[in-house]
């Protein structure tokens, strides 16, 4: 995939999924929203949770399965967890008196177990009997999970999501659990109404009414980040979208290399951070993936490092080759690479703005699947445009393409690095140059395979 250079959106136009969640969802078969009721279900009560109460038990089966080590959880533990910054939304700043309420009216109500954290141990640690009382399956637990700290979601999100919890094989399997909670005599899940601009219906938890997304409940402190819709660009399928992004590139490439062909004169800190890939990847090969017009893999070249360039278009290789003759590019898919012919593996990758055509739902495969091709103690480096948008463009350097691209959410690439079994050595969040680029953030990730 081929990198997406800052440049490519000035005079674009914008097309902008947001719809904000409401508060309350007016679904069938949602159970009345009084304080401490339950509706009878087969075999069981499907609890109705205010805001908190949803936010403790989401945490706790959350944590259950991330961290068994140090489950059940403490009150510190609890807290952290609650008002984490990343997988939740909203961001909240819940207090010891008002968890340690909402777990006594859990546990009176049969929802949560409070025990001693061990012999002779004054510290209480707090477990969740919610999976118990619903009696759901792994994948159906995840799900609810999921729904319970983030709120409504499309089956796209909740697969991204639930990679940490549960490996869904695709989008369609996580459609089959859904189908499978909302089918009960008593339904836990329901797909609410899709609205005007969404591609992809969202679902939402059964279990009492949904917080409201205040200012804090994205990385960009707007609440219509819950609606956004990143799988859009997968309405035709994925060859489809490849095809579109092969040939917008194979389009601009001679012209993309005249204008962004210096570009890294003008900005210091990518220098910066692609000399420090270089020297951690020392004499092992380096990878530069969706490498466009080779400029970044010349860079990095000059170095002194044994650099390959890959890209989906010819046209951008052909570009590369002609520009850049003692450098090696290949034409390539980086979702399908390989380890290097001569090594165990890549000392490092980077990808620099290369995720910016995938939907949301594949991020996680995608880098999961770089990761896998980096030797031990190998880096990959992330350079990412975020936000929360899909920007079509028809135009481009007045050149006619059909061509989206994705901004990311931050929380999204950093937990999909993670579930990819790296170690994030450290992240960057910068802004836009002045009069250079346009006013969209970039996140930089640097991770690590373990040795």
């Amino acid at each position: 995939m081929t990198q997406a250079a800052p440049a490519i959106f000035a005079g674009a136009a914008c097309v902008t999924h947001s719809v904000t969640t409401p508060g309350g969802v007016p679904v069938s078969g949602t159970p009345t929203t009084s304080r401490g009721t339950t509706a009878t279900l087969t075999g069981m009560e499907r609890p109705v949770l205010d805001p908190l109460e949803q936010r403790v038990l989401g945490s706790l089966l959350e944590k259950q399965r991330t961290v068994p080590a140090s489950y059940p959880l403490t009150l510190n533990a609890l807290r952290g967890a609650c008002n984490q910054s990343s997988s939740r939304e909203p961001v909240s700043a819940y207090d010891d008196l008002a968890l340690e309420t909402a777990a006594r009216t859990l546990k009176e109500r049969g929802l949560l177990r409070i025990v001693w954290a061990g012999k002779g141990s004054r510290t209480l640690k707090y477990h969740q009997l919610l999976s118990e009382a619903l009696d759901v399956d792994d994948a159906e637990r995840t799900i609810l999970t999921v729904l319970l700290l983030r709120g409504p979601q499309s089956a796209g999100e909740l697969r991204t999501r639930c990679e940490r919890l549960h490996a869904f094989a695709d989008r369609g399997d996580v459609e089959v659990c859904l189908e499978r909670l909302a089918a009960r005599t008593i339904p836990i899940v329901a797909q609410l109404q899709r609205q005007p601009g969404q591609h992809e219906p969202r679902w939402s938890h059964l279990l009492g009414p949904l917080p409201s997304a205040g200012p804090a409940a994205s990385s960009t402190g707007d609440a219509a980040t819950l609606a956004i819709d990143r799988d859009v660009v997968l309405a035709q399928g994925a060859d489809a979208r490849d095809g579109l992004v092969r040939l917008a590139y194979d389009t601009v490439a001679s012209t993309y290399a005249d204008r962004l062909g210096e570009e890294l004169n003008a900005k210091p800190f990518d220098r910066w951070m692609l000399e420090r890939v270089a020297e951690l990847a020392g004499a092992a090969p380096v990878a530069d993936i969706g490498c466009g017009p080779g400029h970044l893999a010349a860079f990095l070249a000059d170095t002194g490092a044994d650099v390959t360039g890959f890209d989906l278009s010819p046209a951008m290789i052909e570009q590369a080759r002609s520009d850049y003759a003692d450098v090696k590019f290949e034409v390539g898919d980086f979702r399908r690479l390989l380890r290097p012919p001569r090594a165990s593996g890549w000392g490092a990758i980077i990808a620099w703005f290369a995720l910016a055509h995938l939907a949301g739902s594949e991020l996680p495969d995608a880098i999961a699947g770089l990761a896998r091709t980096l030797e031990a103690g190998g880096h990959l480096a992330l350079a990412v445009h975020i936000g929360d948008e899909v920007r079509h463009l028809d135009s481009w350097w007045e050149h006619p393409v059909d061509v989206s691209f994705v901004l990311h959410d931050p929380h999204a690439v950093k937990d999909a690095v993670a579930a990819a079994g790296l170690e994030i050595v450290e992240w960057y969040l910068r802004g836009p140059l002045l009069g250079l680029e346009v006013e969209i953030e970039r996140l930089y990730v640097l991770a690590r395979r373990p040795a």
